[in-house]
């Protein structure tokens, strides 16, 4: 239940040779081996899972991996003749190419023209069946396909050269670069780039884009396992990447997309290795170096992570995103200063004029400002990052509590966190920041109704019980005050913002009351008026 894979496999085994029939140990025991990656191990289990439950589809799965990564086509059809399926699309797909690896080419195309018949498996069966005919060296038909179907396939970068070497191969090369500068304008992949130059060069580039049937088999897994993985369960999702992987070792996506999933598991360990599975020459190289820090991070193994970090931007000293991550570990870290340089760093590269999506980057030099007490370079990167993203509610409500702390521009504080509420109303962090601006403003009704809906959305959270019990006290509601600051105390863990929560504050307050805590800091008073 909690991904740990490798205990599973280990007392799995033990559990099973106990129990040699029970199907629940042995179907949860290839789910493990599969998300290890292991899948030649989990083969005679599976055959036993098969005699004992047929119909089962993890051992289907396993089974027919296992012959198609033989390249025994002749079983994988049989399997699928047989009932095995791993679903619909997948199954004709899966039996278009084994028919092609078993060098039955007109069924292999019949099965795929019959797919794209179905609008919703036009675009995919398309671009297989292109990819097939280049295989056997029918570039011309391969050709007239993608050029006719290419408003609706969406190719990424892989598909983008495999038409490219296609042209090439036709002696197209001008119409391959007006391909990959009309898609492709403004990557700088090496691969990319140096196919690009041989195109202008002339030469005939070879088609490598698939080399073998069980190639394409494996990027059937890979797109259905990257269009799943934003919505299906990750665990699910790993069975088809890990498959994807098995099938074609030097498919660096799949691996990427594997370490994703398992990052969403959790299980960071895993992530690490099938990041580092990726080859450097391989174009997302920097994508799976970030993930790999990311998750080194993660398993709070922090000095390897700012260590790798700091290589890959000494490596590819022109990628932005790598300054900003490494901005963003050493800001965890709490070291600023060197997390500031690192956000500065990016911020040259990004340029003058960087797009909204970057407005993040402004935002998290601004908290690093903020928290070296900076505060007018802080100020200033907050408000550029409203300029290049108007009403993001997390730098309106950060800005604006900034303003309450220090008790200025309490109106434009009031307007910017009031913007925020509407748009994060289940923010427990932000309703906090109304009720307490409300609190600075002496309107101690208004802040009581928001702080006591703080608290609903965030109960367990020591600032918000401890601006609870500040807003109770000022109505008058002084029992109420101390029983919330007392559990303030109780919420109070080792990993617990000091800077925010002051244990021996919210002590003095239960001792002596607020407001002569206040006079003691020298603060405005609850109630001047009195």
């Amino acid at each position: 239940m909690n991904g740990d894979y490798s205990a599973v496999v280990d007392y799995g085994t033990r559990a099973l040779a106990r129990d040699p029939s029970n199907i629940e140990i042995m179907q949860g025991l290839l789910v493990a081996q599969i998300g290890l990656g292991d899948i030649d191990p989990a083969v005679p289990v599976a055959r036993r899972l098969m005699q004992l439950d047929p119909g089962n589809q993890i051992a289907g799965l396993v089974l027919l991996s296992g012959a198609m990564q033989a390249e025994n086509w002749a079983l994988v059809l049989e399997m699928l003749d047989g009932g095995v399926s791993v679903g619909g699309l997948m199954d004709q797909m899966i039996r278009a190419w084994a028919h092609m690896g078993a060098g039955r080419m007109s069924q292999s195309l019949a099965l795929l023209d019959e797919l794209a018949g179905d609008e919703g498996s036009r675009s995919f069966a398309m671009y297989h069946k292109a990819m097939a005919l280049a295989l056997v060296g029918d570039f011309e038909t391969a050709a007239d396909i993608l050029t006719q179907e290419e408003g609706t396939l969406q190719m990424n970068r892989r598909g983008v050269m495999g038409y490219a070497q296609i042209l090439s191969q036709l002696d197209r090369q001008e119409e391959a670069v007006a391909l990959i500068d009309r898609l492709f304008a403004e990557d700088t992949a090496e691969e990319l780039v140096g196919l690009r130059a041989r195109l202008v060069a002339g030469e005939a580039v070879t088609f490598t884009a698939i080399s073998h049937p069980r190639e394409g088999i494996a990027r059937v897994f890979f797109t259905v396992a990257d269009t799943l993985a934003a919505e299906a369960d990750p665990q699910f999702v790993l069975l088809y990447s890990r498959v994807a992987e098995y099938l074609d070792p030097v498919l660096y996506e799949a691996a990427i997309l594997s370490a994703q999933l398992l990052e969403m598991l959790e299980r960071y360990e895993l992530a690490v290795a099938s990041y580092g599975r990726v080859s450097p020459d391989f174009y997302a190289y920097p994508e799976a170096a970030l993930g790999r820090a990311d998750a080194l991070r993660r398993m709070d193994r922090v000095e390897e992570a700012i260590g790798e970090l700091n290589a890959l931007a000494k490596s590819y000293p022109n990628l932005a995103p790598i300054h900003v991550a490494l901005g963003d570990t050493l800001r965890f870290e709490d070291r600023f200063e060197e997390a500031a340089a690192a956000y500065d760093a990016a911020i040259t590269l990004y340029g003058p004029d960087p797009a909204s999506h970057r407005w993040g980057v402004f935002f998290a030099r601004a908290i690093t400002h903020e928290r070296l007490k900076h505060w007018p370079q802080a100020e200033a990167d907050f408000r550029k990052a409203l300029e290049l993203n108007p009403g993001q509610a997390s730098v309106l409500n950060y800005l604006g509590y900034s303003f309450v702390e220090m008790r200025t521009n309490l109106d434009e504080a009031l307007s910017m966190i009031e913007q925020a509420v509407a748009a994060e109303p289940r923010s427990g962090y932000i309703v906090d920041s109304l009720g307490w601006v409300y609190f600075r403003l002496g309107r101690y009704e208004e802040a009581v109704e928001q702080m006591e809906r703080a608290v609903e959305l965030m109960p367990v959270d020591p600032v918000v019980n401890d601006h609870l019990g500040d807003t109770y006290w000022a109505v008058g509601r002084k029992r109420e005050a101390e029983f919330q600051w007392s559990r303030a105390l109780s919420f109070i863990v080792e990993d617990s913002n000091l800077e925010e929560i002051k244990p021996d504050r919210i002590r003095r307050k239960l001792e002596v009351g607020l407001d002569i805590v206040l006079e003691e800091e020298g603060a405005n008073p609850l109630h001047p008026a009195e």
